[in-house]
């Protein structure tokens, strides 16, 4: 997904140098602020358990500010990551991060302090939460809080800050959208792009010229797909294979199968993957993602990536 122009968030604007903080897409319009000068929160720092969520009461300014992001499509976790990222550049640790049942679903919904309807929307089914502390030097730290939700046709962001009064909680500047297009791919591992996406390209993968076989090598991609099919035994993927537009479509389809049956091959045969896991195919020229019309495009259509084919 492509945003456009976005706006900017900064926590602590005294910290010099500092990366952005928050970033939502410029159709985020904030709902709802609430601060109280001096106060004490319970966050959330664990999931619900034993009756109760596991939480550190930490005292100093409370800011709760949320946000609606009108986008249909918008996933949570492609709201999540470019701001999970940008809080880690200004030097925050996260503390727990979860999603709907890892958190403890509906049971760590209600426990959890959350703005009201309509300002800020909870969906039961998918939600993201995320606490972090920064040590400042002085005797309190900063905590921070996120939750990301999302209806049919929104995003919604809820952001808690627990710290040392400052004059402006929040100044809003401009990003480009392909810096948000970056932190949404670096933050991003390849098993979250699958369950968020349904499909990842494989772009580490490297074959000899005039080569149906895979390179020697150890790919970062193929050990990551390897652990998310042990983690997922139940999950079954294929790999397709792609070609650019030069040459017979029989004879792409012929080349791209065969490199996407060699890459199952590596799988099952360097990490131990499942066999009935994997499946291979290919598509010749059918599916481009970039123009043929120039070497760069070529480049960027020879490839292959793997998508889920199970629904369980």
């Amino acid at each position: 997904m492509r945003w456009p122009a976005a706006i900017v968030f900064c926590l602590a604007p005294g910290l010099a140098g500092a990366a952005p903080t928050l970033a939502l897409p410029e159709t985020a319009t904030r709902t709802v602020q609430d601060i109280e000068k001096m106060g004490s929160y319970e966050l959330p720092v664990g999931p619900w358990r034993s009756g109760k969520i596991e939480t550190e009461t930490v005292e100093g300014e409370v800011t709760q500010t949320a946000w609606r992001v009108r986008e249909t499509g918008l996933t949570t976790m492609a709201l999540l990551a470019p701001l999970r990222d940008q809080l880690a550049a200004e030097g925050f640790s996260v503390i727990y991060e979860c999603e709907t049942d890892v958190c403890g679903g509906f049971d760590f919904r209600f426990a959890t302090d959350v703005l009201p309807e309509p300002e800020m929307h909870v969906d039961l089914g998918d939600f993201r939460f995320l606490s972090a502390r920064r040590d400042t030097g002085d005797a309190a730290a900063d905590y921070v809080s996120l939750l990301v939700s999302r209806s049919s046709d929104s995003g919604y962001v809820q952001m808690t800050r627990i710290g040392t009064a400052i004059n402006e909680p929040i100044i809003e500047a401009r990003i480009s959208p392909e810096a948000i297009d970056d932190a949404v791919r670096s933050s991003v591992s390849l098993s979250e792009s699958l369950d968020l996406s349904g499909s990842v390209v494989l772009d580490d993968l490297s074959f000899p010229t005039g080569s149906v076989e895979l390179g020697a090598g150890d790919y970062a991609s193929l050990s990551e797909l390897s652990d998310y099919l042990k983690a997922h035994p139940d999950r079954k993927v294929a790999l397709v294979g792609h070609t650019d537009a030069e040459g017979s479509l029989e004879a792409n389809i012929v080349l791209s199968r065969s490199r996407a049956q060699s890459v199952r091959n590596r799988l099952i045969s360097d990490f131990g993957v499942n066999p009935g896991q994997v499946s291979a195919d290919g598509v010749g020229f059918l599916s481009p993602r970039a123009s043929n019309l120039t070497a760069e495009g070529r480049t960027e259509n020879r490839r292959v990536e793997v998508m889920i084919t199970s629904t369980r």
